[in-house]
């Protein structure tokens, strides 16, 4: 698994309190140690990244080590910033006397199911499709599978929510046939500009409704990008983390083959906390007779991928000298 390093873009997923920061922040430290320039990103609201540091982080990168910097993203600023652009977009197009109405939506969205998601979604979009970033490898500390199979399928769930709201345009029906025109269903590639300026649907629009449908297929053209990537092996991998539990395996085989069925490459399992052989004592005797049982189980559900193992330590993991003995420990398993 030596290679999952020399990937673009790492996933690095599990069941909450299997310890997939504490791996996704060693992985980063492994990776700056081979000279990699290394960003590890946090999508998780209760951010335990900089805890694992023992670093305060935020939005922006923080550089922790020579060639690898941190951030957890806010999904709070997110919803805002993301907020701000779509309310700058709409006095653009709408009617003056629709302005107070708009904007007294968007501070209900705020609050609604999904803003947060959708704005996040929007951001590592972005993070995932910026090749002009500093960095060989993005490592996103989250659970991958909901986030992504979500980003694959936001291109298609972009085109029933704008179709709707331009249905209150004077426009919308002009609208609509471009927008149609171009959705994926129709074998366009949105990543691809129009050659021929005949073809371009837009140019039959005027000014204003060209720029609004401009920027609505700008942002397909993003998350089309960005799902791309994560379909691409070469470029993506996801590890998944998880430990010798009935819980965590059965989470991990459902994940496993939700991502597998949406071909998005898994690169592996990394099954962490395994009772070390010189552990004693009959409760851990008794511990390690059943931990076997689950061992085996992994071995079966996961034979087609990877599967190094970890030992449970004596203590938890904080700081970057203790964060550096785990990457040790991570690249004698194999990584």
């Amino acid at each position: 698994m030596k290679a999952l390093l020399d990937k673009r873009l790492l996933w690095v997923g599990g069941k909450g309190g299997v310890g997939k920061t504490t791996v996704s922040a060693s992985l980063a430290v492994l990776a700056a140690r081979r000279g990699k320039r290394v960003l590890v990103v946090s999508t998780d609201p209760a951010h335990s990244l900089g805890d694992a540091f023992d670093r305060e982080l935020g939005d922006s990168p923080r550089r922790l080590l020579p060639g690898l910097d941190a951030l957890e993203i806010d999904p709070d600023a997110e919803v805002e910033a993301h907020l701000a652009r779509v309310i700058e977009q709409m006095r653009r197009y709408a009617a003056p006397q629709m302005m107070e109405e708009l904007e007294r939506q968007m501070r209900l969205t705020r609050q609604s199911p999904g803003t947060q998601e959708a704005a996040l979604l929007e951001r590592l979009a972005r993070l995932i499709t910026d090749d002009q970033a500093p960095y060989d490898l993005v490592i996103i500390d989250t659970a991958p599978t909901g986030h992504t199979l979500r980003l694959l399928s936001l291109p298609e769930a972009m085109a029933a929510w704008t179709d709707g709201l331009l249905a209150h345009n004077r426009k919308s029906e002009e609208l609509g046939k471009v927008l149609s025109h171009l959705t994926p269903r129709r074998g366009r590639d949105l990543a691809t500009p129009f050659d021929d300026p005949q073809e371009d649907p837009l140019s039959e629009l005027d000014e204003r409704a060209r720029e609004v449908a401009q920027t609505l297929i700008t942002r397909r053209r993003l998350f089309h990008q960005a799902r791309r990537r994560i379909e691409d092996a070469d470029h993506t991998g996801f590890l998944f983390v998880l430990t010798p539990e009935r819980l965590p395996i059965l989470e991990t085989v459902r994940a496993v083959a939700a991502l597998e069925e949406a071909k998005i490459p898994v690169a592996g399992t990394l099954v962490n906390r395994v009772i070390p052989e010189e552990a004693d004592g009959s409760f851990l005797a008794a511990r390690r007779d059943q931990e076997a049982s689950y061992l085996a189980r992994i071995d079966e559900a996961f034979a087609h991928l990877p599967r190094p193992r970890l030992p449970l330590l004596a203590s938890d993991i904080q700081g970057i000298e203790a964060l550096e003995a785990m990457a040790r420990r991570l690249e004698n398993a194999g990584l």
